[in-house]
This record gives C-alpha cells, sequence and structure tokens, in this order.
C-alpha cells in the first residue's frame, strides 16, 4: 500500500500546533504564579482542572493567529515541503504568535492594577497615552524578570519548532495528490471553525469571556481559565463603552438618581420568582394589546391574558437589548445593552449590585433555571458573576427524553422540574426560569400537533405552547405551600418574528410583556406609562420593602415620585429616550431627533421645533449615557456614588 501523500507535513503542523498548546499552558502557570494572591484556587486539582477549562479558550486563540500559517501549511501548491517555503512558514507562524504570546506576559504584571485579562479597552486606554515610549521603559526596568520569561521562552519555542523539520520530496501531480489534499484541507478547516467557535453546537453562541466564569467557584478565577490574546481578540469590535462628559455629576444625580433607596412599604421576605420568556414579545399577548387597534389582531397567550386579570400589568413595555443575554443582565441587574451588549463587553467580570446581591443579603437562596445545555447564552457564566446560589440546566434535568432536539428541555417538563425544585427549598427564596421553547426552529412537542394555533407567523404555535407550559406551572405550584407567599414575575427577553405592521415601525421594536402577579392580588391594573425591563429590579426591591440604598438605573413601578417613566434602549445605531410625550434619538453627545410619543414610526422629525420639555429629554439622556459609560468602566455598579 502506498503511503498517504503528505502525511508527515500533516504531523509536523500538529506538533508545531501542540507546540502552541504547550507554551499557553505555561503561560497560564506563570500568570498564576505572578497573581495566586488575587486569585483564591482551594488545591492543585482544582487548579489543573481550571488549566483544563482554559484549553477551550486557547484553541479560540491559537486557531485565529495561526490561521494564516495553517492554511498556507494545508493548501496543494506542490512544493510545501521545499526549503525556501518552509522559510516562509516559519515567519508566518512565529510573527503573529510570538506577538499574541507576549500579551500573556504584560497581564503578569498589569492584572494587579486591573483585576482582569486585559482587552481592546486596554490598547484605547493606552492610545490616549502620550508618554508610550515612557511607559515602556519604566515598565522593562522594574519588570525586567517578566521580558527576561518571555525572550527564554520565546527562544526554546523556536528551538522546538525547528526539530519538527518536514523532508523535502518531490510531488508529481496526479488525482490522489489532489484529492487526498482537498480532503484534508476541507476537514480541517471545518475543525479550525469548530475551534474558533467553541463547539459545533446549534444551541451555544461562539465563546467568548463570558464563558470562562461558567467553570469556576470564584468569579476571579475566570481569568486563569482565559488568555489574555482571546480577550483581546473577542473584544476587538466591542468596545464601544467610551466615557462622555456631557452635564455635570449634580445634574445627573438630580436628572438619573443612580442609586435609589425606597420606604414605601414595610419590609416583608416573599418569594420571588421570575419567568424570562424566550421571544415572548408583547405582539403575542393578547391581554397587552386592548388599546393597540390592529386590524385583525390575534393573540396567542390565553393563560397570560386570563393571568393578567389579576395582575399588574405594563402594556407600554421595552426591553433594554435584542438578545437573551441582554434581557438577564437588564431583568436581573438592571443593566441594559445598547451598541454593545455590556456582557460581551471588557467589563463583566465586576461586582454588580444586583437582584441576586440584593436579595442575598436579605437572606434569600437563588437559583438560575435553563433547560438548555449549561452554559448556554452565557447565562451560567453571568450567573456565576451575578452570584446566584444554584444553577440548574440540562445538566441538572437529567433525562434528555424530554430534550427537544435543538436547545434544551421542553418547557412543559422543564417547568414542572422547576416547580418540583422551589418546593424543596428553603423559604424565602428567588428563582429566576429562562424559557427555551418559544426559539427557532419553532417546535412544539409530537402529542400536541395540532393543540394550538399555527398562527400568522412562524413563532407564534410556540408561543401558545409556552403559554400552556406556563398555565401547568401555576396549577402544579398552587398546592404548594409557597405559592401564597410569592411574587411572580413574567417578562420577554426581546421581541421576535412580527406579524403586524404596527409591530414593525421602528419604536414598538423589542416591545414586551411586564406582568407582576402575587396570589393575593395586592398588585392588579393596566398601567399604560413608559416601562421597561431594567424597572423590575427596583420594583421587587419597593415591594418587598427593602430599605437600604442600592445601585439602579431603572425606576419602581408602583411608588416612584421622583424619576419620570421612562424608555432607553438602542436601535438603528442610535440611543432612544422615551419619556412623557416625546422620543428623543441621540448619537450619544446630543440629540439628533425628537418625535411625539405616537409617532413609533418616525415620520416626523420635530428637532425644528424644539421646546422646554424636549431640552429636558435630552439632558437626561445625556444623564443616562454618562452615568452608564462611567459606572461600567470604572467598575461602580454598586451602591458606590
Amino acid at each position: 500500500m502506498k503511503k498517504y501523500p503528505r502525511i508527515e507535513e500533516y504531523k509536523v503542523l500538529a506538533i508545531r500546533i501542540l507546540l502552541a498548546y504547550v507554551f499557553y499552558s505555561i503561560a497560564r502557570i506563570l500568570f498564576y504564579v505572578y497573581n495566586s494572591s488575587l486569585i483564591k484556587v482551594d488545591s492543585v486539582i482544582d487548579f489543573l482542572k481550571l488549566c483544563f477549562h482554559g484549553l477551550a479558550f486557547d484553541t479560540t486563540t491559537i486557531l485565529y493567529v495561526n490561521g494564516l500559517f495553517i492554511l498556507a501549511s494545508i493548501i496543494p501548491v506542490l512544493y510545501n515541503s521545499k526549503k525556501n517555503y518552509q522559510k516562509v512558514l516559519f515567519y508566518l507562524y512565529f510573527i503573529p504568535n510570538l506577538l499574541a504570546y507576549s500579551a500573556n506576559f504584560i497581564d503578569f504584571i498589569y492584572y494587579r492594577y486591573t483585576f482582569s485579562r486585559s482587552t481592546r479597552a486596554s490598547l484605547d486606554t493606552l492610545e490616549n497615552e502620550s508618554n508610550k515610549m515612557l511607559l515602556l521603559f519604566d515598565f522593562l526596568l522594574n519588570y525586567w524578570h517578566v521580558f527576561l520569561l518571555f525572550f527564554a521562552l520565546s527562544f526554546i519555542w523556536i528551538l522546538l519548532y525547528k526539530k519538527t523539520k518536514v523532508h523535502h520530496k518531490a510531488e508529481t501531480p496526479n488525482i490522489k495528490y489532489f484529492a487526498t489534499s482537498i480532503f484534508s484541507f476541507l476537514l480541517i478547516v471545518t475543525l479550525c471553525i469548530g475551534g474558533i467557535r467553541g463547539d459545533f453546537k446549534k444551541s451555544t453562541r461562539p465563546i467568548n469571556i463570558l464563558d470562562a466564569s461558567r467553570f469556576v467557584t470564584n468569579v476571579s478565577q475566570s481569568d486563569i481559565v482565559l488568555n489574555t490574546p482571546f480577550a483581546i481578540i473577542r473584544t476587538w469590535n466591542t468596545n464601544t463603552f467610551k466615557k462622555v462628559n456631557l452635564i455635570s455629576k449634580a445634574q445627573v444625580d438630580s436628572l438619573l438618581m443612580p442609586i435609589k433607596q425606597y420606604k414605601n412599604n414595610p419590609q416583608t421576605k416573599p418569594n420571588i420568582v421570575i419567568f424570562i420568556l424566550e421571544s415572548f414579545a408583547r405582539e403575542y399577548n393578547g391581554a397587552f394589546n386592548k388599546g393597540t387597534k390592529i386590524p385583525d389582531y390575534e393573540g396567542y397567550t390565553p393563560f397570560v391574558d386570563s393571568l393578567s386579570q389579576h395582575s399588574l400589568i405594563f402594556t407600554n413595555a421595552y426591553a433594554n437589548g435584542w438578545k437573551s443575554i441582554h434581557g438577564v443582565s437588564s431583568v436581573i441587574a438592571g443593566i441594559p445593552s445598547f451598541q454593545n451588549a455590556f456582557t460581551s463587553s471588557p467589563y463583566p467580570k465586576q461586582k454588580i449590585e444586583s437582584l441576586v446581591s440584593t436579595l442575598k443579603s436579605e437572606g434569600y437562596d437563588t437559583s438560575f433555571f435553563h433547560g438548555a445545555p449549561n452554559g448556554s447564552m452565557g447565562f451560567l457564566g453571568f450567573g456565576n458573576i451575578l452570584g446566584y446560589d444554584h444553577y440548574y440546566g440540562k445538566t441538572e434535568y437529567n433525562n434528555d427524553a424530554d430534550f427537544d432536539g435543538v436547545w434544551g428541555i421542553w418547557d412543559e417538563p422543564f417547568f414542572q422540574y422547576f416547580n418540583k425544585t422551589l418546593s424543596q427549598k428553603k423559604q424565602p427564596f428567588m428563582a429566576t426560569l429562562f424559557s427555551v421553547s418559544s426559539h427557532e426552529p419553532y417546535k412544539v412537542p409530537e402529542k400536541y400537533a395540532g393543540k394550538f394555533p399555527k398562527g400568522k407567523v412562524n413563532i407564534n404555535e410556540s408561543i401558545g405552547y409556552t403559554d400552556y407550559a406556563l398555565k401547568q406551572f401555576f396549577a402544579a405550584a398552587k398546592k404548594q405551600s409557597w405559592y401564597k407567599n410569592t411574587i411572580f414575575v413574567l417578562v420577554a427577553d426581546h421581541g421576535n418574528t412580527i406579524a403586524y405592521d404596527e409591530y414593525k415601525k421602528e419604536f414598538n421594536k423589542h416591545t414586551v410583556p411586564i406582568l407582576f402577579f402575587s396570589p393575593n392580588e395586592k398588585y392588579v391594573g393596566v398601567n399604560t406609562d413608559w416601562a421597561q425591563q431594567i424597572d423590575i429590579y427596583p420594583t421587587l426591591l419597593d415591594m418587598i420593602g427593602y430599605q437600604k440604598p442600592f445601585r439602579s438605573w431603572g425606576r419602581s413601578l408602583i411608588n416612584e415620585k421622583k424619576v419620570a417613566p421612562f424608555v432607553v434602549k438602542y436601535g438603528s445605531n442610535m440611543y432612544q429616550f422615551m419619556s412623557g410625550d416625546y422620543i428623543c434619538t441621540f448619537d450619544g453627545k446630543k440629540a439628533i431627533g425628537f418625535y411625539d410619543k405616537d409617532d413609533k414610526a418616525m415620520e416626523h422629525n420635530l428637532i425644528s421645533k424644539r421646546n422646554a420639555a424636549m431640552d429636558l429629554l435630552e439632558l437626561r439622556c445625556k444623564a443616562f449615557v454618562q452615568d452608564y459609560m462611567e459606572r461600567v468602566i470604572d467598575k461602580r455598579l454598586t451602591t458606590v456614588k
């Protein structure tokens, strides 16, 4: 049997890529040695586990950095093994690799000042420095040992690379050579794509910084899992977080009141159960569309509609982002997402005051439930940052018979699991469930085929199924002892497929239902004021009589008197600030448009007819953007003023 063409080249390529893994692992160990006082790791076994999880992040980095080298190594051009070609490969390998590798060494020292891996934001900060050479010289002088380590390891890496030689073999252009080369090329490229994404699963997004927090018991440990080049690559085009100085701090505090404190209700400790419903847009909910006068309107949520009769609902509410993870950060932590998501930015790994932290301080047990594979959507990582006590995913459910084959466990059985798990908990508890089934490909279990209306757009049937799952949950929960002492919240993460022209209008995109229900029907009614996801956090604290100051950009929806109802969101490459009779569009520095609150299609820009109300709206928008950027970048997402 003839030898497989180019087998030696592929073996050498594998060894050269393996060398990168070895030196990235060494850099990870050194990073921990330099920063062990800042990152708590309980044992050698725990450290090795963190290193193991770090291989996924190393894979993404190594494949990004070596993309051109790999391509040049496997492309079938007949003379790949020649000396001059191999010399070119040497430079294609080491120029990008050593440049990327050096970033790890900078963080041996820089980490102690930032407490996080360097990102694109770090480079942006350096751009504003006029004394770059002085800073470099000072770093070199004070941390000469870091440079010594880098050059020593680079020298060893080069030596080992040179030992992996490809011996030249003259190839003749024949069918076998090109057929096997093309097959190998396609296979390697496919593997590289999977490595860059983190896996081949449809249910997960490409691996990002947030995913490092999935594997830790302490948030700082995620920096061991990560490597610095990965953090820079993943934030390269996401750092739209920049400080702005638009108005005075006194104006910010008076207009925005970022530190809230309510004393409207007596202190109580009811359980809090929050359903964040996948794509469960306001459009699909009949009770939230009674005043819209949409011709031939149809809703698909009979149970939510019936529950609304006994609840406090907000029919003019909005999402503060457009992705699932945006919904979690907005609802639970009161942190909206604008041009880029907070959770995908360089800044999510910091102390964040949220429903989780405030309720934990009051003795609540906190849990997050999501029926998808653990880590999907970035929820596990962000949940660890927020400090949830427990995470329950597909792994904990542990019954693939109820797996929908794409995203996770069907809503009905997972909601029943949710009820059973809560019923075993000590009260008070706070639990968040993020649903799964109302997601593309919008399937329902076979046993329910034909039970729910197909509707006007593809998602309607699955919305009906999730509504039914909610009905079954409440039917079971009513029988539990904790039920009567619970506040339930229903909200969508964002919008989805649109059937009606009314919801295709720019200022009606990502409208969501917000519903508060308590069995004692303390809060009942229909509120048509502006409302948004980030209002849920302060509203719940107000409802339970939480007396301490807390950081919140939202407002209580039941008692707030000092901050007028408003909505802030991002769309069409601009901020959209809605309050009172007007909607302001804002470019980050100044207003570029004003519209009547009912002009949801942006048909009549009123900026040429500015009045005092519009001027105040622009000031409020400036206050929000300025405080948001400062607090996120300066890591002050707590009660620190």
